[in-house]
């Protein structure tokens, strides 16, 4: 089945798509993007990912685009006319096409920002098996640009973190720099001792997790302790359980770093208590 998706207004086959090939995206990854899950037909935190979109434009000091204030309803056109039960929407702003190649920034009164979306459809996703088994993760070091809380589209070295992962038999890799923990490829990292959350303080060394935002806020309604600090992988190998967070996977357990098991290989209570809270409370509000 062919998608519909959306390009600058119009809702096109995804056949019939296009952007210039010299827009800033292509030429200069010159733009940002997120990710927002789909369950039961709805949005699962539609307004914080609206919000630190807003938030990454501001940072590169890019327009936003016209349709900005339609967002919600051009998601949910999509998933209407994709017939989106469970899935993603992926949307992506750039700085716009100036019609050649040029490292200084166009003229913001002249070049208008291009923006895309497109779904994709999930089914499972709220059921994944690797959120009943854990998954694996490697380390790798941290050799990412400095502003990582900015959701940009300059993802080619977490994709070869991804496909270190792949070579070495496991499932994703956790970033480290200086000694700590930063966070995985696509995902805010966490481990658990003796019953507290640990996981990396918000800088610009980390995405702004907006999942991350919502399963700590949960947590501690649910009255567990949360510290936010780095770790070390040795700390991690050492932790009774670990998992990670993302708009896409909710909350996974992690179950071996580095070849060490943790616990015993299988996900741990609070992982899997903190993904039945996320669901039920995001089902709750999703629009």
């Amino acid at each position: 089945m062919t998608r519909t998706v959306y390009v600058n207004g119009q809702y096109l086959p995804e056949t019939e798509a296009t952007v210039s090939i010299f827009d800033r995206s292509f030429l200069m990854a010159d733009g940002v993007y997120e990710v927002t899950s789909v369950l039961g037909g709805k949005l699962i935190d539609f307004e914080g990912h609206l919000k630190r979109l807003e938030r990454s434009l501001t940072e590169l000091g890019m327009e936003k685009p016209e349709a900005f204030d339609q967002l919600l309803d051009i998601h949910r056109e999509l998933v209407r006319l994709n017939d989106i039960d469970e899935g993603m929407i992926y949307l992506q702003v750039s700085r716009g096409s100036a019609g050649d190649r040029d490292f200084v920034f166009p003229d913001p009164a002249v070049v208008k920002p291009t923006l895309v979306l497109f779904t994709q459809s999930k089914p499972g996703l709220a059921n994944s098996p690797a959120a009943q088994k854990g998954i694996k993760v490697i380390s790798i070091d941290d050799i990412r640009w400095g502003r990582r809380d900015i959701k940009t589209v300059q993802l080619l070295y977490p994709s070869m973190g991804k496909m270190m992962a792949k070579k070495a038999g496991c499932d994703d890799a956790w970033m480290v720099e200086d000694g700590m923990v930063t966070e995985g490829t696509s995902n805010n990292a966490y481990i658990v001792k003796d019953g507290k959350i640990i996981t990396r303080q918000l800088s610009n060394d980390i995405l702004h997790g907006i999942t991350r935002a919502a399963v700590l806020r949960f947590a501690r309604e649910a009255q567990m302790e949360v510290e936010e600090r780095p770790f070390t992988i040795a700390e991690a190998q050492a932790a009774d359980e670990a998992f990670i967070t993302s708009a896409s996977t909710f909350v996974f357990p992690v179950v071996e770093i580095d070849g060490t098991q943790l616990g015993s290989g299988t996900p741990g209570p609070v992982a899997k208590r903190l993904r039945e809270i996320y669901l039920d409370e995001s089902l709750k509000t999703a629009i």
